[in-house]
């Protein structure tokens, strides 16, 4: 069952995605927390629709147009995602913003320590992982069209400024760590090094989809935070999502033996990443954690405040994500000192 008007949805479906006719059954995916997603069963097949959540919204969150643009721009890219069907920006037809997207066949992991699999699947799905990471920093923003996907100027000052403004905006209690942290990003940031390429956003294990039968990755979704900014973003997401606890809700690699798994370390990521995109090494990392820290806190913290005002897409699980924004704040202070 979903939430989806059929009666609206199928003529517009028919109209606009080639191929495709009713009768249509949907089913609401559930786990994620930006914009709800469904699963549409037509009789030429499956398709993805990806929608804006209901209710009153922070300026410029969930922008599903920005994301069917980006994975429409980066189709003949070497960025694998998925086809895009169609986009619609009438709020008539189900109530919101919405697209329709291809729906890839393959397999999703919860778990960054990848359960059920032999230590060298391990290895080479992350190899993987780290070389679908340097291809989104490798798009050529002129042949893609993306050289207006974000604006220019510093990255970080910017989504500093950014994330601290709605961060404050769904604020449900004081946090002296975040308030500590937010000061130190602003008194210790890295000049501009020139870097402006494509980012992701939300670049993590559970956001990508491998091939059914190999190590590959056949399709990075949720490109709802993505952007025109730097790189280090990125990796350092990665490396603080692999700090978090080793639990369904933490999806980290705490307290696991990493080696003994196949895993990479940390310091194997980064080097990895810097050989495929010829640099000679990142110079205060630390930063780009703990702005790392910061932005998901900010984000966990408007899941929360959606949670409590009954707006979000999984709003139990909002909760469960949203208890995390204490930990997240001690942990980016912590980190600034690594």
């Amino acid at each position: 069952m979903s939430d989806l008007n059929l009666t609206t949805l199928t003529p517009w479906l028919e109209a606009h995605v080639p191929g495709h006719t009713g009768p249509i059954e949907a089913q609401k995916i559930t786990g994620g927390q930006s914009n709800p997603t469904y699963r549409l069963s037509t009789p030429q097949g499956p398709l993805i629709l990806r929608r804006k959540p209901p209710g009153v919204l922070l300026k410029s969150a969930h922008a599903v147009d920005r994301e069917f643009r980006v994975q429409k721009a980066l189709a003949d890219s070497d960025v694998p995602v998925p086809k895009m069907h169609a986009l619609c920006e009438d709020d008539a037809v189900i109530g919101s913003a919405f697209y329709v997207m291809e729906a890839i066949e393959g397999r999703t992991f919860d778990s960054p320590w990848l359960p059920g699999l032999t230590p060298n699947e391990r290895s080479t799905m992350i190899d993987s992982m780290n070389r679908v990471l340097t291809a989104i920093h490798e798009v050529d923003l002129e042949a893609t069209g993306l050289t207006d996907y974000g604006p220019t100027g510093n990255y970080y000052a910017r989504q500093l400024d950014r994330w601290t403004k709605q961060y404050h905006a769904t604020q449900t209690e004081d946090l002296p760590d975040m308030e500590a942290l937010i000061t130190w990003l602003g008194e210790n940031m890295p000049p501009d090094d020139g870097q402006r390429r494509l980012v992701h956003g939300d670049y993590r294990l559970d956001n990508l989809i491998f091939a059914p039968d190999g190590p590959r990755v056949i399709a990075v979704l949720d490109w709802e935070l993505s952007t025109i900014g730097h790189p280090y973003a990125d990796l350092a997401a990665v490396i603080m999502q692999w700090s978090m606890p080793a639990t369904e809700q933490g999806r980290g690699l705490a307290g696991i033996d990493r080696a003994a798994l196949g895993l990479w370390s940390d310091d194997h990521f980064i080097d990895t990443y810097c050989q495929r995109r010829n640099l000679p090494g990142i110079d205060r990392f630390e930063f780009y954690l703990g702005f790392c820290y910061f932005r998901m806190a900010a984000i966990l913290q408007g899941v929360k405040k959606r949670a409590l005002d009954g707006n979000a897409a999984d709003p139990e699980r909002g909760l469960q994500l949203g208890a995390y924004v204490p930990q997240f704040a001690r942990q980016g202070l912590e980190a600034t000192t690594r």
